[in-house]
């Protein structure tokens, strides 16, 4: 199962969300603004990750973080579609 990493306040999180149910597309979301534990988790990936060079760069946060079952990670839901 997919794991999303975000807060439901974000628009690209919601829109992430509605496709992936749409097509139904089972996934956990951990709001990070819910659970600092989820923050955390969403960090240590964030800041040991050279996916996330941009975002940081333009002082953006870079979610929705999607964690595949693999593990790999990926900020792009569109290929999941």
């Amino acid at each position: 199962m997919l794991k999303i990493y975000g807060m439901m306040i974000c628009p690209d999180c919601m829109e992430c969300c509605e496709a992936l149910d749409k097509a139904n597309i089972a996934y956990e979301f951990l709001d990070f603004s819910r659970e600092t534990t989820n923050l955390k988790e969403f960090l240590k990936i964030r800041d040991n990750s050279e996916l996330f060079g941009k975002a940081r760069e333009e002082g953006n946060i870079g979610i929705p973080c999607i964690v595949k079952e693999d593990g790999n990670v990926t900020l792009s839901w569109e290929e999941f579609m």
